[in-house]
């Protein structure tokens, strides 16, 4: 009888126990939470992170940004965008501190976003160890939540309800500080409950309903006014109401302003639309608000760049607001008919409740609104020559409106511009650093973007001091296969800080011309046209990146450029010279009211 040799090995291998770490744990929630990316920035400490995600490669995409701000932005894109939490990712010490501004900037817009941070060894905190950082105390202020996992067991449990938190209620980041010891510790996977029960005591999102005789005072309000207007905020867009939203404006007639961060709420090209207000808001919007009998303020937290002086700020009027928020209800302005609920949920509750004998007879306001728009539209002086900002941005409407195009940008007067010139119809599809105001933000944003949605057309609209604020994004659009395509307009200024010190500091130039210092634009001694030469050169940049691009300085040159751009299978950069004493208008001085508005 013939024997086989029995391998030793044989034994332990059928009683092995599978086992998963803390990293894998982790990737695996991220993947049954819905994340479809990660933007990860490898480092020391979050090398165990880095190994999970490409072991899940088939199942999550890890990309690769060239700065974890720029992953941060990017994860905004897909949030912003979809949503849905957007997810970031980067090592301990500076990696990690690298991310503070993107959380920042989640936390004043009210993005979900889930920042993870690697974390040296438990055994090493305190003691000042290579690359250590108190992420969760540097932190704190600008979380909505924040974390740091002391035990493989709560890691299931602290990503579910991270991204419960992230997303319900008023969105904002959540902070995932994450030990090494404890990304590379193991468990039996028998023993990892995937879909763990969890208790957040003192956290109550659940959907708020107005109370029926709140609706019926906004009702009442609406019937008894003259001169009624819609002050509409992202608040609209986060609650997914701009469906309702429309219904309602369409069932009453009354005007809609929006906020920047509330652009695409409402049709911006709808005969109701007064396009936004605020500082460098549409005249008619701000004069609409100022003589307001009923101020309709719905998802906002009347920020200082909309009110101007706060205690002028639509004095006149009767004003209810609507926030999911209790804390922004009568924090900056006192409400008349205060609602803390969901907005979607309140309008539903208004388009039930409101009759046609409740629509205010409003044609003498709404005559008068077409007074100030015929007089005050928005417009900028004619060039034959010259590409001025505001017209490259018009001509960027007119050749993909039909496109449906998401659109970035980064932070100053192109920004302003690009919120002026280019009407959004839909929400999600504009994409703007609003409350932190971060220069940087548009080409990692359109990034993320172009990666949630690779079939869409995403253009990144930027000046060429923001954009060198994360210019190292265009190798992560050339190896990562991302067509973003970016409209630089570049002017060679700090251009919203230039047109401060025009405006208010006699022309001086205090460091805000971004070329060689021995230029007389260094000091204001330029004439204000298109600099003959300009510094850095963007093209040879772009091309050192793999990313297709051209200059244009001419008008006529313009248009043909811009259908290249649109239409170039690939990233691609169109940088635009511009003349760089053009004003931002019209344009209320912070701390003033309507009345000192400039028009020209």
């Amino acid at each position: 009888m013939s024997t086989v040799e029995k391998d030793p090995n044989q034994d332990q291998s059928q009683n092995a126990v599978e086992e998963i770490t803390g990293a894998e744990i982790l990737t695996e929630m991220l993947i049954r939470m819905g994340a479809e990316h990660v933007f990860a920035y490898p480092g020391g400490a979050s090398m165990p992170l880095h190994q999970a995600l490409r072991k899940y490669r088939d199942r999550i995409r890890t990309i690769l940004p060239r700065h974890e701000q720029g992953g941060s932005f990017a994860a905004q894109g897909v949030a912003r965008t979809t949503g849905k939490p957007g997810v970031c990712m980067a090592t301990s010490g500076p990696g990690a501190t690298n991310l503070i501004t993107g959380i920042a900037d989640a936390k004043l817009d009210s993005v979900p976003m889930i920042a993870i941070t690697g974390q040296v060894p438990q055994a090493a905190i305190g003691t000042d160890a290579f690359q250590e950082t108190p992420m969760v105390d540097v932190c704190r202020a600008i979380t909505k939540h924040h974390y740091m996992i002391t035990d493989i067991k709560d890691v299931a449990r602290i990503a579910k309800e991270a991204f419960y938190i992230a997303s319900t209620g008023r969105p904002g980041p959540v902070l995932i500080d994450f030990p090494k010891d404890v990304q590379v510790a193991k468990l039996p996977v028998k023993d990892v409950d995937f879909d763990p029960n969890f208790e957040l005591p003192g956290y109550r999102p659940e959907i708020r309903k107005a109370a029926p005789e709140q609706i019926s005072q906004v009702v009442a309000a609406i019937r008894r006014s003259k001169r009624p207007v819609m002050y509409v905020g992202g608040g609209c867009i986060l609650s997914e109401s701009t469906e309702e939203l429309r219904e309602f404006a369409l069932k009453t007639g009354i005007p809609v302003t929006m906020t920047i961060m509330g652009l695409g709420s409402f049709p911006g090209d709808h005969e109701q639309s007064l396009h936004f207000l605020g500082m460098h808001g549409t005249a008619y919007a701000n004069y609409a608000v100022e003589e307001a009998d009923l101020l309709l303020a719905f998802g906002v937290r009347f920020d200082d760049r909309v009110t101007g002086k706060l205690e002028e700020f639509a004095k006149h009027g009767k004003i209810v607001h609507v926030d999911i928020d209790p804390s922004e209800i009568h924090k900056n302005k006192e409400a008349h008919i205060p609602i803390n609920a969901d907005l979607k949920e309140a309008l539903i509750a208004l388009n039930a409740t409101i009759t046609d004998d409740d629509v205010p007879d409003i044609a003498d306001w709404k005559q008068k609104i077409a007074g100030w728009k015929e007089k005050h539209p928005l417009t900028y002086r004619d060039s034959d020559t010259d590409i001025l900002q505001q017209w490259a941005i018009e001509e960027l409407y007119r050749q993909t409106k039909e496109q449906d195009p998401y659109i970035t940008v980064g932070v100053g007067q192109h920004q302003m511009w690009a919120a002026q010139f280019y009407k959004f119809n839909k929400p999600r599809r504009w994409l703007s650093s609003s409350g932190l105001g971060t220069m940087g933000f548009g080409l990692p944003a359109a990034m993320g973007v172009q990666a949630a949605y690779p079939d869409s057309l995403v253009v990144n609209i930027d000046g060429d001091g923001s954009f060198q604020m994360n210019i190292q994004e265009l190798a992560t659009l050339y190896c990562e296969g991302l067509p973003v395509k970016t409209l630089l307009l570049n002017n060679q200024h700090l251009g919203m800080v230039t047109q401060w010190e025009d405006r208010f500091m006699q022309g001086r130039r205090a460091h805000t011309y971004l070329g060689p210092v021995d230029k007389p634009e260094a000091l204001g001694d330029g004439d204000g046209s298109q600099p003959a030469e300009t510094f850095p050169n963007f093209v040879q940049i772009a091309e050192a990146y793999g990313v297709k691009a051209r200059q244009v300085r001419n008008k006529a040159d313009f248009p043909a450029a811009l259908e290249e751009m649109i239409n170039h299978d690939g990233p691609y950069l169109l940088d635009v010279i511009c003349v760089y004493q053009e004003h931002v208008l019209p344009m209320i001085p912070s701390g003033h009211t309507v009345r000192d508005m400039i028009l020209e």
